[in-house]
């Protein structure tokens, strides 16, 4: 029986005992959808891709990243890269990297949103019009820079360039018994719900659940193609979020 203090110390390994519980990519759980076999060409293909294209990447946007690093800094008084838990492949469990966009102390939530936001904050782990976000921070998100960092994850393998999106451990309650089915695949810097109407795709209706389970069912290097293409758009109209 693991212990409490074991789990504070190794929450990866207790939700691994979960996942494999509940149904891994490779556990059968009665009644739950199973993950999707992705023939061979294909998952080497995607990960070759993604070697190759975060390479470049990080290679054209070194001098800005660091530049804009500096910016951040000055400006926020903290570390200008933002970390933070959340669960890929697997159930593994890995620190996202994000150039930070909100405030120094963001993680003191109460201290900035009203009980009504914070009901929403619990919920989605997003709101609109947050007041921790600063102006620049807003340029950022709306032009989905903030993310530029997480080229350094998927060269590590932790995520891919398109997938669903990293969830936290908490988010993947929502995920029912198909939690299984959603880790079968590495989480992505963009996918069908950053390029879609994110509005009404929530947890609570459902609709960001089936969008994500969709992309897993539905993967293959064209749809990987125009999700790429759909997300430049999304950038140069600066409607990320």
């Amino acid at each position: 029986m693991e212990t409490l203090q074991e789990r504070k110390e190794n929450p990866g390994r207790t939700l691994k005992k979960q996942l494999d519980r509940a149904g891994s990519a490779h556990t059968p759980v009665p009644g739950a959808k199973q993950s999707v076999d992705k023939p061979l060409a294909y998952r080497l293909t995607k990960r070759t891709f993604d070697i190759l294209f975060s390479l470049l990447a990080i290679s054209v946007f070194l001098l800005p990243g660091v530049i804009l690093a500096l910016i951040i800094g000055l400006q926020t008084k903290a570390n200008p890269i933002y970390t933070q838990d959340r669960v890929t492949y697997r159930g593994k469990i890995f620190k996202i990297a994000k150039f930070r966009s909100m405030v120094a102390d963001s993680d003191d939530v109460e201290k900035y949103l009203s009980p009504k936001q914070m009901m929403i904050w619990r919920r989605e782990r997003k709101i609109d019009q947050d007041p921790r976000v600063t102006r620049l921070g807003k340029w950022l998100r709306a032009t989905s820079l903030d993310e530029l960092p997480q080229f350094i994850n998927v060269l590590l393998g932790d995520m891919s360039i398109v997938g669903p999106r990293a969830v936290t451990e908490d988010e993947l309650k929502w995920f029912g018994t198909d939690r299984g089915l959603l880790l079968s695949m590495r989480a992505g810097m963009t996918g069908l719900w950053q390029t879609g109407e994110r509005n009404g795709a929530t947890f609570v209706t459902g609709e960001r659940q089936r969008i994500e389970l969709e992309y897993v069912r539905k993967a293959c290097f064209l749809l990987d193609l125009t999700i790429i293409w759909k997300t430049v758009f999304v950038m140069l109209n600066k409607t990320g979020e």
